[in-house]
């Protein structure tokens, strides 16, 4: 292509999949230390292996050139950047982004809440693993349950279009509460999604697969006590919903590891170091950070790069399967 080329309106890999959707990692940095996303001592990237701000939002913007009009902020925790706000105000205004979503672990929301939604932040998904304070110290290793629940409180006042719980099931850690959180975002009218703890480099505290709780089980654990009724509603993700008899809310499940979602991925994600990972699940990327500093930032170079990307984007993961390479990153490092 030179700079007269045309490029595509739309993002389409071998397999016919359009990429719509892109989780865009803001820092590898969190103030929890979660058992399922990070070691307990962590090191965290140097600051000249990070995109800048302005690095981020020209990669926001090229892939919303190139049709996708879904972004999702992540971390680590995206609220603890420096000055984040300035990038999420500017993300806001980006012709063609239909929804600008955020992940958050909440901790953070009662200062951030209400200027998230005057920037134009649709959608927000909050992290919470158990309801009881010792326990939820204990996953998060140094999270506070009520500053978290008021985060969530904060973000509800709001009026966001929807907002939306996530929980990792983990035996021997929460599994006992998968009524409980359930009960809890019904009673406040918001969503909630039950996710399988992924293998996603070596965490520390545990074994995963002695922990890995499958979707179906947590499924029968709702279903024994409310009427679950499948939804066709979809969001940007892999969520699969149902509703609730007679409530607003729904339950959502991500079943990466038990029924794999992978033939109607529409999305990739950006590390906050510039790597464009094709796939949760393997190590097929693209160094986006030095075709932005190798071409002084020149747009039409990283649109390049990001098209020819789509040939690299695998049919599927293979999550707990012994006979292909798992990934060694940890999820904080992967964009959560």
């Amino acid at each position: 292509m030179t700079h007269t080329d045309t490029f595509p309106d739309a993002l389409i890999d071998d397999f016919g999949r359009r990429v719509d959707y892109i989780r865009l990692s803001v820092t590898d940095r969190c103030d929890f230390r979660c058992v399922y996303c990070m070691t307990e001592d962590m090191t965290f990237l140097p600051r000249d292996q990070v995109l800048s701000l302005e690095e981020i939002y020209l990669v926001a913007q090229a892939f919303t050139e190139l049709g996708v009009n879904k972004i999702r902020l992540t971390g680590g925790e995206p609220l603890v950047r420096n000055n984040v706000m300035s990038l999420i105000e500017r993300l806001g205004k980006l012709e063609g982004l239909k929804e600008l979503l955020l992940t958050t672990n909440g901790s953070q929301l009662d200062k951030f809440a209400a200027p998230l939604h005057a920037a134009g932040v649709n959608r927000i998904n909050i992290s919470i693993d158990s309801l009881d304070a010792e326990r939820f110290h204990r996953i998060s290793r140094v999270g506070k349950l009520d500053k978290v629940l008021a985060g969530i409180d904060a973000a509800r006042a709001q009026g966001f279009e929807r907002l939306r719980l996530n929980a990792v099931i983990m035996k021997g850690y929460n599994d006992d509460e998968v009524l409980a959180l359930t009960e809890y975002a019904l009673d406040r009218e918001v969503d909630i999604a039950f996710i399988e703890e992924m293998p996603l480099g070596n965490a520390s505290d545990h074994d995963r697969e002695s922990t890995v709780c499958s979707n179906d089980w947590v499924r029968e654990v709702i279903a024994a006590k409310y009427e679950l009724i499948s939804s066709a509603e979809t969001t940007a993700g892999p969520s699969r919903y149902y509703q609730v008899a007679g409530k607003r809310s729904r339950i959502g499940f991500i079943s990466p590891v038990s029924h794999n979602f992978c033939a109607d991925c529409n999305r990739v994600r950006v590390t906050v170091e510039g790597r464009l990972l094709l796939c949760l699940g393997n190590e097929h990327s693209v160094d986006l950070r030095a075709v932005m500093r190798d071409s002084g930032g020149d747009i039409v170079a990283l649109k390049k790069a990001i098209v020819a990307s789509m040939a690299l984007k695998p049919e599927r993961h293979y999550f707990y399967d012994k006979e292909h390479e798992q990934p060694v990153r940890l999820m904080n490092m992967t964009g959560g």
